[in-house]
């Protein structure tokens, strides 16, 4: 691969960032200064042929037409949202993702994330490390989670393993999808409204796409109620964030886990003081050994691409 010319769009882990390195003739885009950006693609565009991205990151429509020769867009995630889809399929652009090597991580997180709230495990260290133990007492009584009724929204690779384990729970497992799954005996909600309703932990674990935009609004957090919980190891903007806040500072949603939000990497302030919340800073496929083999990933769809092979994990 040593003549294909890459350009990686952010700094995303030093291992793929050392191969690709070594085995390519690499391009660091986030080192250059916002301003010479365009003049730097302008220059280099002939011998770009791919791009490297992630769910933050990734290919609109500037970047694509600044980049004539550019041949595949490879993602160091499973997310492909800020790709313009459209635009790579029309110029025959293969665009590539990272699924099922972080399906475990991310699924792992939600069981978490459903624990840490409903038992308020973080609040209670905060308890005990300010001595509020010593001098106040007994921590308040919490919410277990086993046995509980966990509504899923997106029954796909992730959704499925989420739903694993809380079976694992003595819980009782139903979801919502744009259709019914076969072959499972989790009960089937069309709407997410009904699904809402009957849940009493309801975990957001679908793709980002323009009817899921906003799909947990107001009226599905009211659904939820005052004793449900909210888990969202999806995308940020899978939830109106601020409909979500209101309805945790007023009372009307019992808390929240939240590994994702809309603007990232801003997070809304007050959510810091709410000991209803759970919050963690987009880690759900965050460990050595996911991040390795999603870098692996990556170089091995490169090579596929180079050596005209079939993709691994083809998104287009």
């Amino acid at each position: 691969m040593e003549s294909l010319g890459v350009l990686l769009m952010l700094p995303l882990n030093p291992y793929l960032e050392s191969e690709l390195d070594r085995r390519c003739k690499l391009f660091r885009l986030w080192e250059l200064p916002k301003a010479s950006r365009k003049d730097f693609l302008y220059s280099n565009s002939p011998s770009i042929r791919a791009l490297v991205g992630n769910s933050a990151v990734g290919a609109d429509a500037d970047i694509i037409d600044a980049l004539p020769q550019l041949e595949i867009v490879v993602l160091y995630s499973v997310g492909f949202d800020k790709v313009d889809l459209a635009k790579c399929r029309s110029r025959g652009i293969r665009v590539t993702n990272t699924p099922d090597v972080l399906t475990d991580d991310v699924a792992d997180l939600a069981i978490a994330l459903s624990i840490a709230t409903l038992r308020k495990i973080c609040s209670a260290d905060r308890y005990l490390r300010s001595a509020a133990w010593k001098t106040k007492g007994q921590y308040m009584f919490t919410s277990k989670f086993s046995g509980k009724t966990v509504g899923i929204i997106g029954l796909g690779r992730i959704g499925s393993a989420i739903a694993k384990r809380a079976e694992a729970f003595g819980c009782f497992i139903c979801y919502h999808s744009r259709t019914e799954k076969a072959n499972t005996t989790y009960k089937y909600y069309p709407d997410i409204m009904s699904l809402a309703k009957e849940c009493d932990v309801l975990v957001v674990a679908c793709p980002l796409i323009a009817e899921t935009q906003h799909i947990v609004d107001r009226k599905v957090i009211d659904a939820l109620g005052s004793n449900g919980v909210l888990i969202n190891i999806g995308r940020g903007s899978h939830v109106d964030e601020a409909e979500l806040i209101s309805a945790l500072v007023e009372g009307r949603l019992g808390g929240a886990g939240l590994d994702v939000f809309e603007y990232e990497p801003h997070v809304p302030g007050i959510l810091f003081s709410l000991d209803n919340v759970v919050l963690t800073p987009h880690v759900g496929s965050a460990t050595v050994e996911t991040r390795r083999a999603m870098a692996d990933l990556v170089l091995r769809n490169l090579e596929a691409h180079v050596m005209n092979n079939p993709l691994l994990t083809p998104v287009l």
